[in-house]
């Protein structure tokens, strides 16, 4: 973990779990403090992003993970 309590997901475990850019996830606690991370997808916002990657030109309009990481600055 990072200063910043960031901490940094191994890719073949993001890979098994099917976790792609842009997916929200959650944090669970269990009793014994061991940490859980729970897939949250939207059904809407993934039709969308189908929709956009598409079509020519609207996909880098429409980088949804390039617009989450400028909110998060």
């Amino acid at each position: 973990m990072n200063s910043k309590n960031q901490i940094t997901l191994p890719l073949a475990a993001l890979a098994t779990a099917n976790v792609r850019p842009g997916d929200v996830l959650r944090v669970e606690v269990n009793e014994n403090g061991a940490l859980r991370l729970i897939r949250h997808r939207d059904a809407f916002l993934d039709a969308l992003g189908e929709l956009a990657g598409s079509a020519p030109g609207l996909a880098a309009a429409t980088d949804l993970e390039e617009l989450r990481t400028e909110s998060e600055q």
